[in-house]
């Protein structure tokens, strides 16, 4: 739960720290792939897959000392309960898919190369997020993630992309669902979809455990229709009634079906 203090706007300090290439990296000597793959990586920690922050809210600074990233402030509640949950234990089962996907990668690289760590810091955090060599930053839930191919139904509310091409869908729980799409999908589909309700074929990794998706895929949006068939509903009413007007005590019935007998 947010304290009154991480309510309020902070800024977020990201710090990457590594000699392993014989030198401490800063902003002045940095590798460019090394730089390139962390500003990947801040970019998917504060954005999540649900878009929590926006364009203007992802205004950062490079500081010095070692390679840091730090935010202008925000108040963003889901980013802020993400990194309470990674100040408070080092399971992160519950944290957004791509922040779990971007510690997950840093637990792993901190292990190959023991000089390597990373920080988050901020006034909303108790003390520093630290993933390094020492840390077991793990899921649980781990084993639980099974292949399926689902039928979801939701509100799409974003859709596109210039390079990283998807569609966000709201379930009906109110929870977001990122899938990637072929551009080829979206530039077929002949209906306007933004802001309508939308039944999609999807592939994705599914939780057995938490319920939860991650790595969905769109293979298509299907047609259905969410009115009630007002007509047929009363057809069939009347074929039951009809099937059941010789039956004079159908839940007595029922019961003995089942061996209820008392």
């Amino acid at each position: 739960m947010l304290n009154n203090q991480a309510m309020e706007a902070q800024s977020i300090r990201i710090a990457l720290h590594d000699e392993s290439a014989g030198y401490a990296i800063t902003p002045q000597r940095v590798p460019l792939a090394v730089l390139r793959s962390f500003t990947k990586d801040v970019d998917e920690l504060l954005r999540g897959d649900t878009g929590d922050l926006s364009g203007k809210e992802l205004e950062v600074a490079v500081v010095e000392g070692s390679l840091a990233i730090v935010t202008s402030p925000t108040a963003n509640p889901g980013l802020l309960q993400d990194l309470l949950r990674l100040a408070s234990s080092e399971l992160i089962d519950g944290l957004n898919a791509r922040r779990r996907i971007v510690i997950e990668r840093w637990q792993r690289a901190a292990r190959s190369a023991r000089q390597l760590r990373y920080e988050i810091t901020s006034a909303a955090l108790s003390h520093p997020v630290v993933v390094s060599a020492a840390t077991d930053f793990r899921a649980d839930d781990a084993d639980q993630w099974v292949r399926v191919e689902r039928y979801v139904q939701g509100e799409i509310f974003e859709m596109g992309g210039l390079t990283n091409v998807n569609a966000h869908i709201r379930l009906p729980d109110g929870k977001t669902l990122l899938v990637d799409a072929d551009r080829d999908v979206l530039r077929s589909d002949p209906t306007n979809r933004l802001f309508k309700p939308a039944m999609a074929r999807i592939s994705a990794e599914y939780n057995v455990v938490t319920r939860d998706y991650r790595h969905a895929r769109l293979i298509e949006f299907v047609a259905y229709e969410s009115k009630v068939d007002e007509k047929g509903l009363e057809r069939l009413t009347q074929r039951g009634a009809k099937a059941w007007a010789e039956m004079p005590a159908a839940g007595e019935w029922v019961d003995a079906l089942r061996g209820n007998d008392a």
